[in-house]
């Protein structure tokens, strides 16, 4: 009789590690709630040229690892390899943005990359990774950064360690990929196999190889060739996580693998993984939203693998809090009261009341049509003057009765309130 066995590179989850999993999955949802993050699900196969066009023809993902097959109609089809290209299809597709200004949205899922499987990569991997679209302020790269930091805090990891850098747009970048290709010319023969067909299709894909490691440190940093508006949205990024606390390390080497990146660009990586220590990574995108047909929408987003997230894990143990909703959104007038809403919007969540906010320099009346829209119960409202007097207004979404509120005292007020 014949026996069959799993195709290698996938594997089976089986109790209590499929425990651990579903209680991975329920954490994560409840902290993307507390975000104001909603759900989506794609399809786990989609057109070849979606991926093609969005992670680029010359990226490894496409020249070597995409599992392609065609249907019976003759249509060339993929299992997704990465989870953003299908959300940003959806996006497009159903007109998304036509809704909220911002859209955020969350996926959990397998992908699929034919690569050596090992500790952490295998070929079907499962992600959980989120895209925040409509924005461009450092604000909501921040608030990626912080979602993912809580999602693995909120797993039971403590030891990682966050790494940002930028890499440029399309005005900066073509000037640092040149002078890479000049400086490494004569060091090609030197290179591995790898890092010579980077160098002609993808030059920064070089930056991310662990063999010739030493040889790329002598190249002069990414930041040193940044245009000005990259350089003070990077400038303004780190200030923002320094003003929320945020521990972090300056990797002017560190780029993503797709080529859709533009500006910021982070890892959260841990030594227990050991050659593959990357536990999430993500980064600002402000063109493939148009790039695949959509309006001119920046965005950002992140994604960390499962099986990683289990390796580090081993058999810890978590709890799920179980469904959470969004109670509010602070409406903000002026830079410092945006800041200080930022900064306040953090420690509401850390009291487990699930809040959202805007991040551009909109009128009050428009905020509050924002609020409206999410349906939250109450809308903090903070300008320039209550920051003056220490002082928020809390209203009331249902009855319109708004009051004010001391900021020493919101977080309470609001707590009583919603847990009443």
């Amino acid at each position: 009789m014949a026996t069959y066995n799993l195709p290698r590179g996938t594997r089976d989850i089986l109790p209590p590690e499929s425990t651990m999993v579903r209680l991975i999955e329920s954490r994560a949802r409840d902290i993307f709630t507390l975000y104001g993050y909603k759900e989506i699900i794609t399809p786990v196969f989609e057109q070849t040229e979606l991926f093609t066009r969005s992670i680029g023809e010359n990226t490894d993902i496409v020249q070597k690892e995409m599992y392609t097959f065609r249907d019976r109609k003759g249509r060339l089809l993929a299992l997704r390899p990465e989870g953003t290209a299908p959300v940003i299809r959806a996006y497009i597709e159903h007109s998304l943005f036509n809704g909220s200004p911002t859209t955020r949205l969350f996926y959990l899922g397998p992908m699929f990359r034919y690569e050596k499987p090992q500790t952490g990569r295998q070929r079907e991997f499962f992600q959980i990774g989120a895209e925040c679209i409509g924005s461009s302020s450092p604000f909501s790269d921040t608030e990626i950064i912080l979602l993912a930091l809580d999602l693995l805090k909120a797993f039971g990891l403590e030891d990682f360690c966050l790494q940002v850098n930028s890499v440029g747009c399309k005005r900066c970048r073509p000037e640092y990929s040149k002078r890479m290709k000049d400086a490494l010319k004569p060091e090609e023969k030197n290179l591995c196999s790898a890092c010579r067909q980077r160098l002609q299709r993808s030059p920064l894909r070089v930056l991310d190889c662990k063999i010739d490691r030493e040889r790329i440190r002598s190249l002069p940093p990414i930041s040193e060739y940044l245009c000005e508006e990259c350089r003070s949205h990077f400038r303004e990024l780190t200030r923002i996580l320094k003003s929320s606390g945020v521990t972090f390390q300056l990797n002017p080497y560190l780029v993503r693998g797709l080529d859709y990146y533009t500006r910021t660009a982070f890892e959260i990586v841990s030594e227990l993984l050991g050659s593959q220590n990357a536990l999430a990574a993500g980064g600002r995108y402000d063109l493939l939203v148009q790039e695949l047909g959509g309006p001119d929408m920046p965005a950002t987003g992140f994604a960390l693998g499962m099986e990683r997230v289990l390796h580090s894990l081993k058999k810890k143990k978590l709890r799920s809090e179980g469904e959470k909703r969004e109670d509010c959104f602070i409406a903000s007038l002026g830079s410092k009261a945006r800041e200080r809403a930022f900064l306040l919007l953090g420690e509401l969540r850390g009291r487990g009341i699930s809040g959202i906010m805007d991040y551009g320099d909109k009128s009050l009346k428009s905020q509050m049509r924002q609020a409206n829209k999410y349906g939250v119960l109450y809308s903090l409202i903070i300008g320039e003057d209550e920051l003056k007097r220490g002082i928020v207004i809390l209203r009331d979404m249902k009855s319109s009765q708004q009051e004010e509120i001391s900021l020493q005292s919101i977080i309470d007020e609001l707590y009583k309130k919603i847990r009443d």
